[in-house]
């Protein structure tokens, strides 16, 4: 455990939900994340799943994200939103993370390297839980997610030129299901569904909502 971190100093819904976390995730890598023809069952088209072969889009590049819940009384999911002039996914609500390079150890090493490149987030103040599933992207990415476990009393200092701001958002907002809506838009002439989880004036959809959906999943449908 982290320093800083006490499991008796938390409230019941921070507790339980690290609770239901840690009884349901681990560490141990799956081989689809560098190993394509491995099971790999989640993605962009969870809900259009033979699209994948409709436009034969392929995800071949691991890479990693960190999911960091902090533990407030009522925890909150810290996200970035992205500088409007990055080459791919300009302006849009994503969690720290990127491509694994072949220097880090481990998806999980890749994903702190990546919340220090981001968002200056010291590991010091990061507790490592488990992986959710992984996730396909149409935009090539086979992304390994890390829920994290973050110390209130974090602190961050964002890289403009990648992150135009970082914020919370409830988590008991994200984990209600009412509030996972599914949207469509058209993507090189199909048609595609997502999930979206609008917060007030910020439009979370896309990956960071699917892998809000696998975390619900995962922790409250399991």
């Amino acid at each position: 455990m982290k320093p800083g971190i006490s499991i008796d100093a938390v409230a019941s819904p921070t507790q339980e939900f690290f609770e239901r976390a840690r009884a349901r995730l681990n560490l141990d890598v799956p081989a689809a994340l560098h190993d394509p023809t491995a099971p790999a069952v989640r993605g962009d088209l969870d809900l259009e799943p033979e699209l994948w072969e409709k436009t034969g889009s392929k995800a071949t590049k691991p890479a990693a994200v960190l999911v960091p819940v902090i533990e407030r009384r009522e925890p909150t999911v810290l996200l970035t939103m992205r500088t409007p002039d990055l080459r791919s996914h300009s302006g849009q609500i994503a969690f720290p993370g990127g491509k694994i390079d072949s220097t880090d150890a481990s998806p999980l090493a890749a994903a702190l390297r990546e919340a220090d490149e981001e968002i200056a987030l010291d590991p010091r103040f990061i507790d490592p839980i488990g992986y959710l599933d992984l996730y396909l992207t149409f935009s090539g990415y086979r992304i390994l997610p890390v829920l994290a476990r973050v110390d209130p009393d974090y602190r961050i200092t964002v890289n403009p030129s990648e992150v135009a701001e970082a914020f919370e958002v409830p988590l008991e907002f994200l984990m209600e299901p009412g509030n996972h809506q599914k949207h469509k838009r058209d993507w090189k002439g199909v048609e595609r569904h997502y999930f979206a989880m609008p917060f007030g004036e910020r439009y979370i959809w896309g990956v960071t909502a699917g892998i809000l959906r696998n975390l619900y999943e995962r922790i409250y449908s399991a």
